[in-house]
Formats: C-alpha cells, structure tokens, sequence
C-alpha cells in the first residue's frame, strides 16, 4: 500500500505544480492595458483630459514620440485649458472597443482680450516681437504645471493624476506637436494560488517519496532468514566442481578492455528533481503569487478630525500647490542671482515688477559706476513657514510666502509677492521685504486651502487696504500729530525711527549753500491685501519718500557725490536734485472693532530714482 500512496502523491503533486506553474506562463494574463495613436494634423498641442487618464486604476504610463522636441506638463485641467485659451489643439479620447486612442480637433471661443484688433494694413511683426510670441505659446518653463519634462526624440514617463488633472503635449508651441503617443495602465495579474499550489506539489512530491523509501525498506525487511544450503549426499561427494570463467587480460595485440561507464540518464534523474525544487522555491517567493489575507478582519479606522478644516468643494483651490510654489521659488531665486551678477535689468525684468522691480534696477545703475556698492539682498530659494496663495480660478493670482536662507540662519526671513496677471505669464516677485525681527505673523488658512484677496476699499479692518500707505506716510510726516497715530503700532517698527535719524543725518552733512525738503506720499502700486484668520488682513504697499535739495542764491552750484551722483548722472547742477527713496512696506490690520493697532511686519528701503530738478 506504501507504494500505491507513493505513487498516487507523485501524481498529484505533478499534477498540482503544472497547474501551478501554467497560471504563471500559459494561463498568466497581460500586465499592461495600453492604448495608442498616431495624431493627425499639424496642431501644436495635445491634450489629455484626467477624466481619461483616470478611467483605468494604476498609474499612468505616457510615451511620446514624432518630432525632435518632446515636450510633456501636467496640471490643474483648468489651468491647462487657461493656458490653451483661444488656440486650437487636438484632445485624445480612450476608445476601449477598439484599444486604441481617438483624437479630435477642439476650438475654443476666442478669448477676450484688451489688446486692440491688428488692422489690416498693419505691418508685419518685427523679428523681435516675433519672438516675444513664439516664447509665449512655449509651454515649457510655465509656472502653472505641476511638473514638466521635456527630452530630444521621445519622452517615456509614469505618472499618477486624478480626474482634475491634464496632460499636455507640445514640441514647442510653434512646431507640431508629436503625433505618437501611448497610454498605459498597470493590470493585475497576480496568480495567488501559484504559489500554493507549487508548494504543496513540492511538499507532496516529499512525502511520496518519502513513502517510497518507507515501502522499500518494510519490504526488504519482511523477507525473513534464508534457507541453509544443501549438505552433500551420497553419491554426491565426488561432484566435479563447476570451473571458474576464464579472466580476460589484457594484450597488446587487442588492448585492453573498455572501462563500463555511468549511464548519463542515472545522474540526470537525480539533478532534475533538484534542480526542478530550487527553481520552483525561487519563483515562489513573489508575493504575487501568494493570496493577500492581510486585508481580512482588520478594522477600518475612523478617521479623526483634526484642526485644519477641508476645503469646500464649491471653494476655488488655491493659486499653487506646495511642490509648485517651490518650483517657482527656485526658479526666481536662480534669476535673481544670475542678473544680480551681471547687472542685467532685461532679465531681471522677466520676475520682478513694480517696487521690487525698480529697487534692482536702481541698484544695478549705480553698481555699473561705484564697484563696491553692494549687491541688493538675494532671495533665497527656499520656501519657509508661511504660504498664503489665493483661492481663485481667475487672473491675476497673488501669493504670499516667506523664504529663508538654509546657509545663514542670522538673515532675517524674506516675505515674497508673487503676482501672476494672466495664464501664460510667470509668477513676477512685486514686493519683496525682510520681516522684523520681532514680527508677529497672524493666523491664516492652511496652504492647502488658500484665502481671498480682499478688495481695496474693505471696510472689514480697521482701516482700508487703500488708505494704509498713505495713512503711514501722514505718520512720517507729521509724526504724533498725524490723525492715524494711534492706529499704528510704534514699538515693534523700526523704519520710523530710522528714517527720522537718516534725515537728520542728512540735514547735518548738508553745506550751507544748500537746502533740502523732505516729503511722503503713498506709491502708485495698487496694494496687496490677503485675508488672515479672524477677518484681518496682511497688506502689502508701498511709500515714496522725496528729497529736493537747492541752492540757497541764485546761480549757486551744488555738487551731487556718491549714489545721488551715480544713478542722476549729475556731478553739478545750478537748478537741484530730487532723489526718490521707495519703501516697500508689509503690514498686519486687525479686523474692524478690534482693539488690537496695526503692525509693521517687514520693509526694504532703497534709492531708485534721481533726477537733476
């Protein structure tokens, strides 16, 4: 019976690891669901909807292909059909019948634009304008992807986007785009009962053989002793004996006899059981070929509420994403250095605006005739504690955030407004001020959630977003005497003060032939006010502070020296010179009613302008 439970455990188990292996080779499904296309046309872009990429679980696999600049961003689909505005591009489709990728031309509506309509006898645009438009239907570089790749000849990338977020494809924004592109989506082909059942092939393959051994030895050791041999009779004792074969020796006319050699097929029977084991030991340790209990009988946890609230889904989302705004941090930070070195107010012009911008460019005039003058303070590239963006799905979009630098933890934190006017315009830094050291940021909605940006004339604070700059100057001016007096916070603002010793400084060193008025108004920048926790806001603005210097009689000389003379370009003048400080200013204003005054957060003051009168 040992040998028959041998043998029906050889069969079984056989027959349990073939089927074990056929579920990992014959019966083994695909592993992809890919679809395909060749693009028609001549369009410069293409679109993939997240609705789609989204329709297959898994990650999406995207190869593109069929031009010699593969350029390849995702976003927000609003954001990416923003982008595209009026332009037409071609939108791919999943058809699921027939495995394969079908695209179809979309227009869009003209967008509307405050430009004036080109007249028809207007001439060609020049080579540079010409440029100027191809760098704008250039995707690459945009700050509205939340990741880009661009390759020479193909682009083969994985990627995870929701039902919010679009592909788009593009060479350059001039040419065609590439016309080859691929989709794919992981499919699940784990083969759980392989592994079982290999195993327990090879755990009964053990014990048939085991049962073989068994049967065998109960078999040898039931035979018994053996019969004694036959004692000689009579007549018996004279039996010739029976002669020994003839030994075959060697000779040297016929050689020696032929060694017998081991059956090859001996040694084969034993190295493929072995041989089969370990392969199948090996291949079994994938967890894909094991079923999954570690699912069952585990409780779901209820998720506990914790103190940042989740956004509405009727809310706009925030202007950028955390990684996004890094991206762009980086990439303004990389500018600045670059044209800080080189004094180069062109490139300089293509990330900063406004304030900011006119403090470079000041800065970058005199550096070209005082060679120590030093460099205007860097921005670093990386974000800190507070990111404010706007919630909105409309232009412009404003974001608040304050960077520090890792290298030198004694420089005060830089707080950045970054203002984009419109979808295919970059992020422009328009003020950019470093905070007080005893600055106390107020409370504001998670990064994740955004806020609003509050008109100018809000009456929920307790003054106006449009009456902060002038009301500071008033205070400048007229120092305790000024109306907004109490409403703002002496102690823990530090330019008031300073700017009350340079002018005395200043009056000082004046000569005698000479006089100077000093004046202060609010800038011309329109302010910035994103709304904090409790109905504040943080206000960004700026102020113009005016020095006129004159002779005192008439034909009188005065001589302008250092940075007065380097941005002016006047080393004499008989009429005067009016030099124009900007300050830009950041500020906290309580909600209206409340009895807290408003504070100065950070500031940066700097000479942009000097004119002989």
């Amino acid at each position: 019976m040992r040998f028959v439970f041998a043998i029906l455990a050889f069969v079984v188990a056989a027959t349990m690891i073939v089927l074990g292996l056929a579920q990992r080779t014959v019966f083994l499904g695909p592993s992809t669901y890919a679809v395909e296309t060749t693009v028609p046309g001549d369009l410069p872009y293409t679109l993939i909807s997240g609705e789609e990429l989204a329709a297959k679980t898994g990650q999406q696999s995207l190869t593109v292909s069929g031009s010699d600049e593969v350029f390849l961003a995702y976003g927000r689909t609003g954001d990416v059909l923003a982008w595209l505005g009026s332009s037409q591009y071609n939108e791919l489709d999943v058809d699921t019948e027939n495995n394969t990728l079908q695209a179809d031309v979309v227009t869009p509506e003209p967008v509307e634009s405050d430009l004036p309509a080109p007249e028809e006898d207007d001439e060609p645009p020049t080579e540079d304008e010409q440029a100027a438009a191809d760098a704008l239907a250039n995707p690459a570089g945009s700050d509205l992807w939340l990741a880009e790749y661009a390759e020479e000849g193909a682009v083969v990338q994985t990627i995870s986007v929701p039902e919010d977020v679009s592909v788009l494809i593009a060479s350059n924004g001039v040419d065609p785009a590439p016309d080859r592109v691929e989709v794919s989506w992981p499919l699940n082909n784990a083969t759980p009962w392989a592994g079982p059942l290999i195993a327990g092939g090879i755990l009964l393959l053990l014990v048939g053989l085991a049962l073989y051994l068994l049967g065998i030895f109960h078999m040898r050791k039931s035979r018994g002793p053996r019969r004694k041999g036959i004692t000689a009779g009579p007549g018996m004792e004279k039996m010739p004996k029976v002669p020994k074969p003839t030994r075959y020796k060697s000779d040297k006319k016929h050689g020696s006899a032929p060694k017998r050699q081991r059956s090859p097929r001996k040694s084969m029977i034993a190295i493929v059981p072995v041989a089969l084991v370990s392969t199948l030991v090996l291949t079994g340790c994938s967890a894909s070929f094991w079923p999954d209990f570690s699912s069952q009988g585990e409780a779901t946890a209820t998720p506990t509420p914790t103190g940042e609230a989740l956004p509405d889904e009727e809310q706009p989302s925030p202007a950028v994403s955390a990684p996004q705004l890094e991206r762009i941090v980086s990439r303004i930070s990389g500018v600045t250095l670059e044209a800080d070195a080189a004094r180069d107010a062109t490139l300089i012009a293509t990330r900063f605006a406004g304030p900011a911008l006119a403090e470079r460019t000041a800065n970058y005039t005199i550096r070209g005739k005082i060679a120590d003058y030093e460099l205007p303070t860097p921005i670093p590239a990386t974000p800190g504690g507070l990111t404010l963006p706007q919630a909105t799905e409309t232009w412009p979009r404003t974001v608040l955030t304050v960077v520090h630098d890792d290298a030198d933890a004694t420089v005060a934190p830089t707080a950045l407004v970054l203002v984009q006017q419109d979808p295919r315009s970059n992020y422009l830094v328009q003020s950019a001020v470093r905070l007080e050291p005893e600055a106390q940021i107020p409370d504001v909605a998670p990064a994740t959630i955004g806020t609003a940006q509050l008109p100018p004339d809000s009456t929920f604070q307790i003054l106006p977003p449009d009456q902060v700059a002038g009301a500071y100057a008033d205070i400048i001016t007229k120092g305790e005497e000024s109306e907004f007096y109490d409403l703002f916070d002496a102690e823990s603002d530090s330019l008031r003060a300073g700017i009350v010793e340079a002018r005395a400084k200043t009056k000082e060193g004046l000569p005698g032939t000479a006089t100077i008025e000093f004046s202060t108004a609010a800038g011309e920048t329109d302010p910035v006010a994103l709304a904090t926790n409790e109905s504040g806001a943080i206000v960004a603005v700026n102020i113009v502070e005016t020095e006129v210097v004159k002779p005192v009689d008439t034909g009188a000389k005065i001589k302008p020296a250092g940075v007065i003379s380097a941005l002016s370009g006047v080393t004499e003048t008989e009429k005067g010179v009016q030099s124009t400080y900007t300050d830009q200013l950041l500020f906290y204003v309580p909600p209206a009613g409340s009895s807290e005054t408003i504070r100065l957060l950070g500031f940066s003051q700097a000479l942009t302008k000097a004119a002989e009168l």
